[in-house]
């Protein structure tokens, strides 16, 4: 069972995001000095003498702004209070009550969930007072809070854990899967259809995902995360923007993940953007699987994209059409990003790959350098998740680019390790005859 959840809530610009990474202890919201940041809900996992919870971070609620984005931030606050187990209303002590506050508690006090009030930005304890004015919101206690300085984030910790349920089951282990890709390539859309709701916000915008979103959810008995990221853009075009801060959340998704889902636009082909977003996945030493998404608009050649995927990444991963809005190839894409999970924490026996270098010899014969001519002679598996090999040679000075290649795909074809991360350590064998 998953562990309760607490739902952030407020206007924009209160500090709802500062105050997610204060109570939890880590830096996972995106929080900038440009409002309206957050949008979609963000579960941030938290801790409180020794009371696990979720926090789900959301976007300010101003129920007068008008226009698709802002309902549909308003629908993702009021998705993420639905199903909490506690509703946390995020105020600024210092701008004081602002009629958003008082139509934003008036909602939430028509609801089943409970409610606590915490007065932000009382960053001094002279300054506590300044909470008193949220009495109006006809919702208990307000408590003073600096999400910046820290100040009554242990008392507001307190009251949080009392108001919830007891702690459920451990969850079992789930495998993180990281869709990213460039931006508006329908990465939240396919997210959604996966899920089978609106988890994510979806609009025609470029670049209205923000942060790495993780949601939970059962394929074929077995649980996975699937993580929403933003488009990935080259760092240089976004510095010193909210989005340079996206994007390092989006790199950091794919750190922390099994598999990234690369997506790519099949109307557009498989850019030299989408091999780079691939490349990073790979040396984040993530398995990757490709995406070709909007299959149901798209012209591009499928076996083109194969051979365009091969010839230029190393990785070798495979290349699938998919359809977020038909639904066409998505449970295939999850069985295979699975697969790719568990083969990267596969370990091959020795036996199995001694036979394979054998077999690669005679099919190759190694290079002859200088007069010289390699050997290869022994190859083992010591790590898994990424695999790890060695193989002991003659001289490892003879081996050359091609050949070390030549061994790396191969292995890939003989053991079913197309999309995995692999290193393969070359290491002269001691004792062994060089001629």
């Amino acid at each position: 069972m998953a562990p309760p959840k607490v739902a952030v809530v407020g206007y924009p610009n209160v500090g709802k995001s500062t105050l997610v990474n204060r109570l939890s202890g880590t830096r996972e919201a995106v929080v900038h000095e440009q409002s309206g940041v957050t949008r979609d809900r963000k579960e941030v996992e938290a801790d409180w003498n020794g009371r696990a919870f979720m926090l789900v971070d959301t976007g300010g609620v101003d129920i007068a702004e008008p226009g698709d984005l802002a309902e549909a931030v308003r629908g993702q606050a009021r998705a993420a209070v639905g199903e909490s187990d506690l509703a946390l209303l995020v105020v600024d002590a210092r701008a004081g009550l602002r009629p958003g506050d008082t139509e934003l508690a008036a909602e939430l006090r028509g609801g089943a969930v409970p409610v606590v009030v915490a007065a932000n930005k009382v960053d001094a304890a002279s300054q506590a007072g300044l909470a008193a004015e949220f009495y109006a919101l006809g919702l208990g206690d307000p408590l003073p809070v600096s999400a910046t300085q820290g100040l009554g984030t242990g008392d507001l910790l307190d009251v949080l854990v009392e108001g919830l349920p007891e702690a459920a089951a451990d969850a079992p282990e789930s495998t993180a899967l990281a869709v990213i890709g460039r931006p508006n390539v329908g990465k939240s859309s396919l997210v959604n259809r996966l899920l089978g709701e609106e988890r994510v916000i979806v609009t025609p915008v470029a670049g209205t995902t923000r942060d790495a979103i993780d949601t939970r959810i059962e394929f074929e008995g077995r649980s996975l995360t699937l993580v929403d990221t933003a488009g990935l853009r080259r760092r240089t075009k976004v510095a010193g923007t909210v989005d340079y801060y996206a994007q390092l959340r989006s790199e950091q998704a794919a750190e922390r993940a099994a598999v990234a889902v690369v997506v790519c636009d099949a109307s557009e082909h498989v850019t030299s953007e989408d091999l780079r977003v691939a490349e990073m996945a790979m040396r984040a030493k993530c398995a990757t699987v490709i995406a070709l998404n909007k299959w149901d608009i798209g012209r591009t050649d499928l076996e083109d994209a194969k051979a365009r995927v091969a010839q230029k990444l190393r990785q070798r991963p495979r290349v699938l059409a998919v359809s977020a809005t038909t639904g066409r190839g998505l449970r295939r894409l999850v069985a295979e990003a699975l697969d790719l999970a568990d083969r990267a924490r596969e370990r091959i026996p020795t036996p199995e790959l001694n036979r394979f270098l054998s077999d690669l010899q005679s099919a190759r014969q190694p290079p002859a350098v200088r007069g010289r001519r390699l050997r290869l002679y022994y190859l083992a598996q010591f790590e898994t998740d990424p695999p790890r090999f060695a193989v002991q040679v003659s001289d490892r000075g003879l081996v050359t680019r091609d050949y070390a290649y030549f061994l790396e795909n191969r292995l890939r074809e003989r053991f079913g390790l197309e999309g995995v991360p692999l290193v393969i350590d070359i290491k002269t064998s001691r004792g062994r005859s060089s001629r």
